[in-house]
């Protein structure tokens, strides 16, 4: 009598099987918008004393907020391309990003104003890993954006929402490959990225809108057009330890919990299903012969 056969072990994701591989097009995108982003977020600390753009600073996130879903349309439009010698995004992709974007949306709302809980970060951290920066990238952009129209949570503000999102994911689809690590050692980085963009993602979104608080903190938190770039990031770095951080600090400890402590079957579930849906077959349909 023969033993019977040991299980086949679980094949990692391979990059070919992500829902939205990139190509160059959508790489060089990618960076443009990222280099866009970093100036819509980053004006307050990048324009010189001397700068008209410091003079300017009410127009800025209305214009910005009109720029930046536009050129997050163009990288979505360049990414559902796909990469070299594949097609972009098909029905099942978009099964599966509607799926995960509705499940980040319904997230969001279970720690809304309770000390800046959102356990919608550790559900974008693990897509992101295991389905990879282009589809992480498209997903967190379009999770925020359901998610604010679930919360009412649409403004000016939600433009730079998506793009640091979409961050987020992407960064966590730039984390070592599931080939390299597996098991407690891949959920220890998970947790730490997570904690860490969590905690980056508050500290941006806090630069957005700090320039146009000055009129109600004191000198010391202000942004202040004549200072130079020191004086204004240690202001900068004051006001996010004196009125962000004990909200930032709880979202980044719950990723970091949830990621440990039910990582392991979500990412089990999600490869399980990128495997079974093969993105790298096209869909095929045949039609049924009269009987």
């Amino acid at each position: 009598m023969t033993a019977p056969a040991a299980a086949p072990a679980a094949t990692p994701v391979s990059p070919l099987d992500r829902p939205v591989p990139l190509g160059r097009r959508s790489i060089t995108l990618l960076l443009l918008i990222t280099a866009i982003g970093v100036m819509a977020f980053g004006w307050p600390l990048l324009a010189g004393s001397t700068s008209t753009v410091a003079y300017h600073s009410a127009d800025a996130p209305w214009l910005f907020a009109l720029l930046l879903p536009l050129l997050i349309g163009v990288v979505i439009a360049q990414i559902s391309e796909g990469g070299p010698g594949q097609a972009g995004m098909d029905a099942k992709s978009v099964a599966m990003l509607g799926v995960l974007a509705a499940v980040g949306a319904a997230l969001r709302p279970l720690g809304a104003g309770t000390a800046g809980l959102e356990p919608m970060f550790f559900l974008i951290v693990l897509a992101g890993r295991v389905l990879g920066p282009g589809f992480g990238f498209v997903l967190g952009a379009l999770t925020m954006f359901a998610s604010a129209l679930l919360t009412a949570g649409v403004g000016p503000w939600l433009p730079f929402q998506m793009l640091s999102m979409g961050w987020v994911c992407l960064g966590a689809g730039l984390l070592p490959g599931p080939a390299t690590l597996r098991g407690r050692p891949e959920l220890a980085l998970l947790a730490t990225y997570g904690a860490l963009s969590a905690l980056a993602y508050g500290t941006v979104m806090n630069l957005q809108g700090w320039p146009f608080l000055d009129a109600g903190l004191p000198p010391a938190l202000s942004y202040s057009r004549e200072a130079d770039l020191l004086t204004n990031l240690t202001h900068f770095l004051a006001y996010c330890l004196t009125t962000s951080l004990g909200w930032d600090l709880p979202r980044a400890a719950l990723t970091a919990v949830l990621c440990l402590t039910i990582g392991a079957p979500v990412l089990r579930t999600l490869r399980r299903a990128t495997r079974r849906a093969a993105f790298a077959t096209p869909a095929t349909f045949e039609h049924a012969e009269d009987a």
